[in-house]
């Protein structure tokens, strides 16, 4: 492959140069993922939010890239991956299968992974599942796949953003607020009408930002790398219907884990050793910081890491500066006899 970048990854690109692939899988969907850093740096990869979200440039910045080899990987039909927004054969267990043969086309032995949000939960799983395949797992903001979480997101945090949250529930055509979910995931399903997709999807973006920006110090709702006005922006509008259709499917099977299985997937990646670090913001509004506890009784040899007046978000400067710290102790050996043991392996 020939090193390059797509137009949504020209920003990371300009900070570091990225080796551009495209996993082809069996069933039509083409996966995006680039490497960046020393071609002989400790491989990690970066599992990212949403679900539907895509990777993000930013991300990158949490590592030393002249003693990291970093993964960066567009999950199924979302970033750069195709068919853009596709529910089908999109899946969990897809996702797992996915990073399983990048790893193998990639020639690591074994390769850490970095997991946030949703990415968390998707690390947790893949570790579960192949640890034999992980030298170790770092979590940010862990979102656990529970009904309660999501309840959470959708009931009771409308008391933290209730002007956006009314417009979400009427955007949806919504009748009672148990319902907005499954609401807003019909919606959003291929076919449905246009105006209304559009409607729902920065509905539920506007609602998003606006309990997010509920515990940040400075109330910024914007997102780095979004237009300053979504409205005027019509690819921009797309995307969002795109990830929101993606994250709505998820949703509504609890991402085919559920807390129960997750856990256990933890459980089972911690008894074959594979070490575990959580890190999570004290305020974060979406994934609740009972969470560490949770993940802690399943897998006791976690090291957990609540981190006071954080949030969610890894551009919180107080949340990036800890993942980042818990990345290199994990993965950054303080001799170079260890440091050559951590290495990829052909």
């Amino acid at each position: 492959m020939t090193t390059r970048s797509t137009p949504q990854h020209s920003q990371t690109a300009a900070a570091a140069a990225l080796e551009v692939h495209t996993l082809r899988t069996r069933d039509g969907h083409r996966v995006w993922y680039a490497l960046a850093g020393a071609r002989d740096g400790v491989p990690v990869a970066v599992l990212h939010g949403g679900p539907g979200s895509g990777s993000q440039p930013g991300a990158l910045r949490l590592f030393d890239l002249r003693r990291f080899r970093v993964v960066l990987i567009d999950q199924r039909g979302t970033g750069a991956s195709t068919p853009h927004c596709s529910v089908r054969h999109n899946r969990t267990d897809y996702l797992i299968a996915d990073l399983e043969a990048i790893r193998a086309r990639l020639g690591f032995a074994r390769w850490g992974v970095l997991g946030g949000s949703w990415g968390a939960a998707l690390a947790l799983a893949y570790a579960g599942q192949f640890p034999q395949s992980v030298t170790g797992v770092v979590l940010r903001g862990l979102f656990l796949t529970s009904a309660r979480e999501v309840r959470g997101l959708f009931i009771s945090s409308r008391k933290r953003a209730p002007r956006a949250w009314s417009t979400l529930h009427s955007a949806a055509h919504c009748k009672r607020p148990a319902t907005l979910a499954a609401r807003c995931g019909d919606t959003l399903q291929y076919g449905a009408n246009e105006a209304r997709q559009r409607a729902v999807a920065l509905a539920w973006r506007g609602y998003e930002n606006a309990v997010l920006a509920s515990t940040s110090p400075r109330g910024a709702a914007r997102r780095r790398g979004e237009p300053r006005n979504a409205h005027d922006s019509q690819r921009h509008t797309r995307k969002l219907i795109g990830k929101y259709r993606i994250q709505a499917h998820y949703l509504a099977h609890r991402c085919w884990l559920g807390e129960t299985r997750l856990l256990s997937l933890a459980r089972r990646a911690a008894a074959a050793g594979v070490p575990i670090t959580a890190v999570h913001g004290a305020r974060d509004p979406v994934c609740p910081r009972g969470n560490l506890r949770r993940l802690s009784r399943a897998a006791p040899s976690a090291r957990v890491e609540c981190v006071s007046a954080a949030g969610h978000l890894a551009s919180d400067p107080a949340l990036h500066a800890r993942v980042a710290h818990a990345l290199a102790a994990m993965f950054i050996p303080t001799d170079d006899e260890g440091r050559s043991n951590m290495r990829r392996a052909a």
